[in-house]
């Protein structure tokens, strides 16, 4: 089968290397990127020395060929729908969109949670699932305290539930993107937006099951870490102005409590030159009434998300400023949150925000004030600021970090976190509707609908360039390119049909339906071990061996890699949403091999029973 000598050299030089990358990738002793950049490099001087020669003479894997994974369409495609997902992430669509579902169920805990998973599931037909799990967490948190259960039983069906989604669609993973990208290396017909979307939706469905009803049955319930989740306790006076057109008009206090603030603490409600001091039974709110609040940063955050004028104080603008020109400045996209501290030394001490011009001076709003010695009863224009005040504060993040060498204030850099912009919630949805619209229609390439729309994103204000820029994954970037280019040294070096023929003597007389589901379970297994996309694009060449072996349709075996390497359940290294509920969950790597194993199973058998039927094989 081998022509040379030297061709059994490049085939052997490469699984060599292909050992070694699994290897690191599943030990983690180099980071993602630094392992995918040795392997570049180690296949750029392999075929550099030993170059692999076509018919002109000219190296089949020179340079150009080893790199070209970065300019993959499908690694475009990948990253152009991460700025996307970013984006509906940032304007709180996502998080707005999945209570106003959950309220839907009136307050039942259990039915909720089966409502959440059912939605992850299919959000992450269409959207990457990290986003959609990391706005879910919480949500899942809240559910879990209702039932009076712990977290760990619901954090890991919210993970599996995502990665069942991600199997539906053609963008409903990057695995999936990387397999059809493949096959046109390979020259074989990409797959359509919802080519596989039954078989997908059979295995989904059964495994959702599982996930339901089984998984949180397996889970511990562990006691969660002291605090819970890294969330400052810490309570600062704000102060909520009562908008002609707010849903608070109206609100009225039930035994002190305002039952349309929840988790928020009523000082005073200054109406006029009238303070209203606390107890505040059967009071009623009304238009331009001015609520002076203690609440933590979580809890202001929520409500800006609300709307993103309640916590802005009222200060006059300086002389000649254009009506409304400066109020766009703390309503548009890309807003941050950050924590400021007046130092002993500033010049802002024994001075009120009204006086100093604050948001005119620094252009940044202050939400709240923190003062550790007592708690302040008036509004926070009104404070004269004490050495060691901490302020919260909301601007463009150019604005905030211009403060990094101010004397007046210290900058807590760690406190900095984006704010969602609720206001362009409705474009970033038009967006997304409209990309998955021009793919799934087939009407332009995925590549043009995704990259177009990443761009609409950021041409629209809902994202800005430096967040699109910060949603792009360097761990994927690199990982997707390295594995590529093993990929296609697999191709050219004939590795790829050497592998071919061993599985096939391995299993010699199996029908073509066994062999299937045991390729299946071999691809499922090392997903499991490692990267799942490394995983994708290093089986899909030997997919094409093996059929094109049987003589039977090439994508009825690309179809079972792109499942099999979705069934990343066994291991928290396998999916990166595996991780990301490692530490709300509490989970150890065991959990996901007991929980994990059986759901692997459960796809297996399923794709085995249903998969030769479908596709007649």
């Amino acid at each position: 089968m081998l022509e040379t000598g030297g061709q059994f050299i490049q085939m052997a030089a490469v699984f060599a290397l292909i050992v070694v990358a699994l290897a690191f990738y599943a030990t983690e002793k180099l980071s993602y990127e630094m392992t995918s950049l040795a392997v570049i490099c180690a296949l750029l001087l392999l075929f550099h020395f030993m170059p692999v020669a076509g018919l002109d003479g000219a190296n089949r894997m020179g340079p150009g060929r080893i790199l070209s994974g970065f300019a993959n369409p499908a690694l475009i495609t990948v990253l152009a729908l991460l700025v996307i997902g970013d984006g509906l992430s940032r304007t709180g669509a996502l998080s707005q969109g999945a209570w106003l579902l959950l309220r839907a169920v009136r307050g039942n805990a259990a039915a909720s949670i089966m409502l959440a998973l059912v939605a992850v599931m299919a959000v992450s037909a269409f959207l990457n699932n990290i986003p959609v799990v990391v706005i879910f967490i919480p949500i899942m948190q809240a559910l879990a305290d209702k039932l009076g259960r712990g977290a760990g039983r619901y954090m890991m069906p919210l993970s599996f539930a995502a990665i069942l989604g991600g199997m539906t669609t053609l963008i409903g993973s990057s695995t999936n993107l990387l397999v059809s990208g493949m096959l046109v290396e390979l020259g074989e017909r990409p797959f359509g937006f919802f080519d596989f979307t039954v078989p997908g939706l059979v295995l989904a469905s059964g495994g959702l099951a599982y996930v339901i009803f089984v998984a949180p049955r397996l889970l511990p319930t562990r006691e969660p870490l002291r605090g819970g989740l890294p969330v400052s306790g810490r309570q600062f006076v704000a102060q909520i102005k009562v908008l002609p057109e707010s849903k608070l008009i109206g609100a009225e206090s039930r035994l002190g409590v305002f039952p349309a603030l929840s988790d928020i603490t009523v000082l005073t409600i200054q109406r006029g030159e009238e303070s209203v001091l606390p107890p505040f039974d059967g009071f009623v709110l009304q238009a331009d009434d001015v609520v002076v609040v203690a609440a933590t940063r979580k809890t202001l955050t929520d409500t800006l998300q609300a709307d993103a004028r309640l916590l802005h104080p009222d200060i006059p603008g300086p002389a000649g400023d254009p009506d409304g020109e400066a109020e766009e400045r703390w309503t548009s996209g890309g807003q941050i949150l950050a924590e400021v501290m007046v130092p002993p030394n500033s010049p802002l001490v024994g001075r009120s925000l009204a006086r100093i011009g604050f948001r005119y001076r620094y252009h940044c709003i202050v939400l709240g004030i923190e003062r550790r010695s007592r708690m302040l009863r008036r509004r926070i224009t009104e404070i004269p600021l004490e050495a060691g005040d901490v302020l919260l504060i909301q601007g463009r993040s150019d604005d905030v970090m211009a403060l990094r060498g101010s004397r007046d204030v210290l900058l807590m850099e760690w406190s900095a976190a984006a704010l969602p912009a609720p206001r362009y919630a409705k474009r970033a949805i038009a967006i997304f509707l409209g990309v998955v619209a021009l793919a799934a229609s087939g009407a332009v390439p995925i590549v043009v609908a995704a990259v177009t729309g990443a761009a609409a994103m950021v041409l629209s204000g809902a994202l800005g360039l430096r967040d699109a820029v910060r949603a792009l994954d360097y761990q994927i970037i690199f990982t997707i390119a390295a594995a590529l280019a093993l990929g296609a040294a697999m191709q050219e070096t004939g590795g790829a049909a050497y592998l071919a023929h061993l599985l096939l003597g391995a299993l010699d007389g199996a029908s073509p339906a066994v062999m299937l589901s045991a390729f299946f379970l071999l691809v499922g297994g090392l997903a499991n071990i490692i990267s799942t996309k490394a995983t994708a694009v290093l089986f899909t060449p030997i997919a094409v061996g093996i059929a094109r072996e049987l003589g039977v349709p090439v994508e009825i075996f690309a179809v079972a890699v792109i499942f099999a390497a979705n069934c990343s359940f066994a291991s928290p290294i396998g999916y990166q949403t595996n991780l990301l509920v490692m530490v709300p969950g509490r989970y150890r790597f065991m959990d996901f091999v007991k929980a994990g194993i059986p759901l692997l199973f459960i796809v297996w058998l399923v794709f085995s029973l249903f998969a030769p039927w479908y596709y007649g094989l």
